[in-house]
Protein backbone atom coordinates (compact mmCIF):
# COMPACT_ATOMS: atom_id res chain seq x y z
CA UNK A 1 0.00 0.00 0.00
CA UNK A 2 1.33 3.46 -0.91
CA UNK A 3 2.15 5.89 1.88
CA UNK A 4 -0.50 8.50 2.62
CA UNK A 5 0.32 12.25 2.34
CA UNK A 6 1.97 13.40 5.56
CA UNK A 7 -0.20 15.50 7.84
CA UNK A 8 1.59 18.84 8.31
CA UNK A 9 -0.38 20.61 11.04
CA UNK A 10 -2.20 19.86 14.30
CA UNK A 11 -5.43 20.98 12.65
CA UNK A 12 -5.02 18.36 9.94
CA UNK A 13 -4.17 15.69 12.52
CA UNK A 14 -7.29 16.51 14.58
CA UNK A 15 -9.42 16.38 11.40
CA UNK A 16 -7.95 12.94 10.64
CA UNK A 17 -8.64 11.68 14.19
CA UNK A 18 -12.25 12.95 13.96
CA UNK A 19 -12.72 10.90 10.77
CA UNK A 20 -11.02 7.74 12.06
CA UNK A 21 -12.52 7.79 15.57
CA UNK A 22 -15.79 9.82 15.35
CA UNK A 23 -17.16 8.29 18.59
CA UNK A 24 -14.16 9.75 20.48
CA UNK A 25 -12.95 12.92 18.72
CA UNK A 26 -15.61 15.51 17.92
CA UNK A 27 -14.94 17.87 14.99
CA UNK A 28 -17.49 20.50 16.06
CA UNK A 29 -19.37 21.39 19.20
CA UNK A 30 -18.65 20.36 22.80
CA UNK A 31 -15.98 17.65 22.91
CA UNK A 32 -16.06 14.52 25.06
CA UNK A 33 -13.50 13.95 27.85
CA UNK A 34 -10.80 11.54 26.60
CA UNK A 35 -9.67 8.36 28.27
CA UNK A 36 -6.51 8.73 30.36
CA UNK A 37 -3.67 7.11 28.37
CA UNK A 38 -5.42 7.52 25.03
CA UNK A 39 -2.13 8.61 23.46
CA UNK A 40 -0.76 5.06 23.63
CA UNK A 41 -3.98 3.70 22.15
CA UNK A 42 -3.57 6.06 19.20
CA UNK A 43 0.05 5.02 18.63
CA UNK A 44 -1.05 1.41 18.41
CA UNK A 45 -4.07 1.94 16.14
CA UNK A 46 -2.94 4.62 13.67
CA UNK A 47 -1.58 2.91 10.52
CA UNK A 48 2.15 3.30 9.92
CA UNK A 49 1.53 4.50 6.37
CA UNK A 50 0.08 7.73 7.78
CA UNK A 51 3.65 8.82 8.61
CA UNK A 52 2.33 10.44 11.78
CA UNK A 53 5.13 10.95 14.31
CA UNK A 54 4.62 10.80 18.07
CA UNK A 55 5.63 14.45 18.30
CA UNK A 56 2.88 15.45 15.87
CA UNK A 57 0.37 13.32 17.74
CA UNK A 58 1.26 14.82 21.14
CA UNK A 59 1.05 18.34 19.71
CA UNK A 60 -2.38 17.65 18.16
CA UNK A 61 -3.71 16.17 21.43
CA UNK A 62 -2.42 19.21 23.34
CA UNK A 63 -4.24 21.56 20.96
CA UNK A 64 -7.44 19.49 21.13
CA UNK A 65 -7.54 19.20 24.94
CA UNK A 66 -6.73 22.89 25.50
CA UNK A 67 -9.50 24.13 23.24
CA UNK A 68 -12.47 25.89 24.83
CA UNK A 69 -14.96 23.37 23.51
CA UNK A 70 -13.02 20.54 25.15
CA UNK A 71 -12.60 22.42 28.47
CA UNK A 72 -16.36 23.10 28.49
CA UNK A 73 -16.91 19.33 28.31
CA UNK A 74 -14.78 18.69 31.42
CA UNK A 75 -17.52 19.08 34.02
CA UNK A 76 -18.85 17.22 36.99
CA UNK A 77 -20.69 14.02 36.05
CA UNK A 78 -19.17 13.77 32.55
CA UNK A 79 -17.76 10.39 31.42
CA UNK A 80 -14.45 9.78 29.68
CA UNK A 81 -14.47 7.76 26.43
CA UNK A 82 -11.98 5.57 24.57
CA UNK A 83 -11.32 5.58 20.81
CA UNK A 84 -14.50 3.64 20.16
CA UNK A 85 -16.69 5.84 22.36
CA UNK A 86 -16.87 3.38 25.25
CA UNK A 87 -17.21 4.86 28.74
CA UNK A 88 -13.97 4.76 30.74
CA UNK A 89 -14.94 6.25 34.11
CA UNK A 90 -16.24 9.58 35.37
CA UNK A 91 -14.14 12.70 35.80
CA UNK A 92 -12.45 13.40 39.12
CA UNK A 93 -13.11 16.68 40.91
CA UNK A 94 -9.50 17.82 40.57
CA UNK A 95 -9.64 17.36 36.80
CA UNK A 96 -12.85 19.39 36.61
CA UNK A 97 -11.32 22.20 38.70
CA UNK A 98 -8.14 22.20 36.62
CA UNK A 99 -10.17 22.49 33.40
CA UNK A 100 -12.21 25.34 34.90
CA UNK A 101 -9.04 27.27 35.77
CA UNK A 102 -7.60 26.70 32.30
CA UNK A 103 -10.79 27.99 30.72
CA UNK A 104 -10.80 31.14 32.89
CA UNK A 105 -7.15 31.82 32.09
CA UNK A 106 -7.79 31.34 28.37
CA UNK A 107 -10.72 33.76 28.46
CA UNK A 108 -8.63 36.29 30.40
CA UNK A 109 -5.85 36.10 27.80
CA UNK A 110 -8.31 36.63 24.97
CA UNK A 111 -9.91 39.59 26.77
CA UNK A 112 -6.49 41.15 27.43
CA UNK A 113 -5.49 40.64 23.81
CA UNK A 114 -8.68 42.28 22.54
CA UNK A 115 -8.26 45.20 24.97
CA UNK A 116 -4.70 45.69 23.69
CA UNK A 117 -5.91 45.64 20.10
CA UNK A 118 -8.58 48.26 20.87
CA UNK A 119 -6.02 50.44 22.63
CA UNK A 120 -3.59 50.18 19.73
CA UNK A 121 -6.38 50.93 17.26
CA UNK A 122 -7.34 54.07 19.21
CA UNK A 123 -3.71 55.16 19.40
CA UNK A 124 -3.35 54.57 15.66
CA UNK A 125 -6.50 56.60 14.92
CA UNK A 126 -5.24 59.40 17.16
CA UNK A 127 -1.91 59.37 15.34
CA UNK A 128 -3.64 59.57 11.97
CA UNK A 129 -5.77 62.47 13.20
CA UNK A 130 -2.64 64.33 14.33
CA UNK A 131 -0.97 63.76 10.97
CA UNK A 132 -4.05 64.75 9.00
CA UNK A 133 -3.71 68.36 7.69
CA UNK A 134 -6.13 70.68 9.35
CA UNK A 135 -8.40 72.87 7.28
CA UNK A 136 -7.55 76.56 7.68
CA UNK A 137 -10.07 78.53 9.68
CA UNK A 138 -11.90 81.06 7.55
CA UNK A 139 -10.94 84.53 8.67
CA UNK A 140 -11.69 87.96 7.33
CA UNK A 141 -8.58 89.62 5.87
CA UNK A 142 -6.97 91.88 8.41
CA UNK A 143 -6.38 94.51 5.76
CA UNK A 144 -10.08 94.58 4.95
CA UNK A 145 -11.01 95.01 8.61
CA UNK A 146 -8.41 97.72 8.98
CA UNK A 147 -9.69 99.42 5.86
CA UNK A 148 -13.24 99.37 7.18
CA UNK A 149 -12.04 100.84 10.48
CA UNK A 150 -10.07 103.52 8.67
CA UNK A 151 -13.05 104.39 6.52
CA UNK A 152 -15.16 104.82 9.63
CA UNK A 153 -12.52 106.96 11.30
CA UNK A 154 -12.04 109.02 8.12
CA UNK A 155 -15.74 109.77 7.72
CA UNK A 156 -16.01 113.51 7.27
CA UNK A 157 -17.35 115.44 10.20
CA UNK A 158 -19.63 117.78 8.41
CA UNK A 159 -20.47 119.87 11.45
CA UNK A 160 -16.92 120.95 12.34
CA UNK A 161 -15.39 121.40 8.87
CA UNK A 162 -18.31 123.05 7.16
CA UNK A 163 -19.32 125.41 9.95
CA UNK A 164 -15.81 126.83 10.53
CA UNK A 165 -15.29 128.50 7.13
CA UNK A 166 -18.87 129.72 7.06
CA UNK A 167 -18.53 131.54 10.34
CA UNK A 168 -19.10 135.26 10.05
CA UNK A 169 -21.99 137.66 9.63
CA UNK A 170 -22.97 138.29 5.99
CA UNK A 171 -22.90 141.88 4.68
CA UNK A 172 -26.43 142.96 3.72
CA UNK A 173 -25.81 146.70 3.33
CA UNK A 174 -22.55 147.99 1.83
CA UNK A 175 -23.31 151.48 3.04
CA UNK A 176 -22.14 150.50 6.47
CA UNK A 177 -18.70 149.59 5.15
CA UNK A 178 -15.74 151.99 5.40
CA UNK A 179 -12.50 152.17 3.45
CA UNK A 180 -9.69 150.42 5.30
CA UNK A 181 -12.14 148.23 7.21
CA UNK A 182 -11.12 144.56 7.57
CA UNK A 183 -13.55 142.22 5.86
CA UNK A 184 -13.79 138.55 4.85
CA UNK A 185 -14.35 137.38 1.32
CA UNK A 186 -16.09 134.05 0.71
CA UNK A 187 -14.30 131.82 -1.76
CA UNK A 188 -16.26 128.57 -2.15
CA UNK A 189 -16.67 126.93 1.27
CA UNK A 190 -13.94 129.01 2.88
CA UNK A 191 -13.40 132.71 3.55
CA UNK A 192 -10.20 134.76 3.37
CA UNK A 193 -9.20 137.98 5.07
CA UNK A 194 -9.25 141.23 3.06
CA UNK A 195 -9.35 145.04 3.45
CA UNK A 196 -11.93 147.39 1.93
CA UNK A 197 -10.29 149.71 -0.67
CA UNK A 198 -13.32 151.30 -2.36
CA UNK A 199 -17.11 151.12 -2.20
CA UNK A 200 -19.05 151.67 -5.46
CA UNK A 201 -22.24 150.65 -7.23
CA UNK A 202 -20.42 147.84 -9.02
CA UNK A 203 -19.44 146.33 -5.68
CA UNK A 204 -16.78 146.55 -3.06
CA UNK A 205 -13.14 146.71 -4.14
CA UNK A 206 -10.99 144.80 -1.67
CA UNK A 207 -7.38 143.81 -1.28
CA UNK A 208 -6.63 140.28 -0.20
CA UNK A 209 -3.88 139.39 2.27
CA UNK A 210 -1.88 138.13 -0.69
CA UNK A 211 -1.91 141.67 -2.19
CA UNK A 212 -4.42 140.88 -4.92
CA UNK A 213 -7.11 143.56 -5.41
CA UNK A 214 -10.55 142.65 -6.74
CA UNK A 215 -14.17 143.81 -6.85
CA UNK A 216 -16.52 141.60 -4.83
CA UNK A 217 -20.31 141.57 -4.80
CA UNK A 218 -21.92 142.18 -1.37
CA UNK A 219 -23.29 138.61 -1.02
CA UNK A 220 -19.70 137.32 -1.01
CA UNK A 221 -18.66 139.50 1.95
CA UNK A 222 -18.70 138.76 5.68
CA UNK A 223 -17.85 140.81 8.72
Amino acid sequence: MENQPKLSSSKEVIAYLSQQFPSCFIAEGEAKPLKIGIFQDLVERIPAEMNLSKTQLRSALRVYTSSWRYLYGIKAGATRVDLDGNACGTLEEQHVEHARQQLEEAKARVAAHRAKQRSEAKADDAGKAERRPRKPTARKPAAQNASATDNKSRKPKSDSRQSSPAEGKPVTDISVLKVGQPIRVKAGLSAVDATVLEISKEGVRVQLASGLAMIVRPEHLQF
